[in-house]
């Protein structure tokens, strides 16, 4: 069940397809000449894949995502987006899943900068701050 999702801003649109699996409404949100980046504030994980500069690329890491690290989805426990001016937003997220690297269900809390023009979102930044055990 999710709860407290912002959805008055294109992250949140994106947040919400991807924890739907509908990767289709996803690509739609984001532009094709997306700038999108994943890290991990100090963990051992391996992020150089979690790159991507164009659709075909975030498709790709999606694909990979959806593989290694969600292997049976995404719940979203919690979202807030803030607005910081010039369509730019930070957004909170925690999320519950089955992490498929380490093999147990956890939480995990996360933010994301993110920038959008016209509706789609063109640069998204991601930092992984825990993954707790559930």
């Amino acid at each position: 069940m999710t709860t407290n999702l912002t959805t008055n801003f294109p992250i949140d649109r994106v947040l919400a397809a991807f924890e739907k699996g509908d990767v289709p409404t996803l690509l739609g949100s984001v532009a094709d000449d997306l700038d999108f980046r994943i890290d991990h504030y100090r963990d051992d994980a391996d992020t150089s894949w979690q790159v991507a500069r164009n659709q075909a690329d975030l498709l790709t890491v999606l694909q990979r995502l959806g593989t290694e690290i969600f292997p049976q989805g995404t719940q979203i426990v919690h979202t807030h987006s803030q607005p910081l001016g010039d369509d730019w937003v930070m957004t909170q997220l925690s999320q519950r899943f089955f992490y498929g690297v380490q093999q147990r269900e956890v939480e995990s809390l996360t933010w994301i900068l993110s920038h959008s023009q016209n509706g789609q979102l063109d640069y998204f930044r991601e930092t992984v701050t825990t993954i707790t055990p559930t």
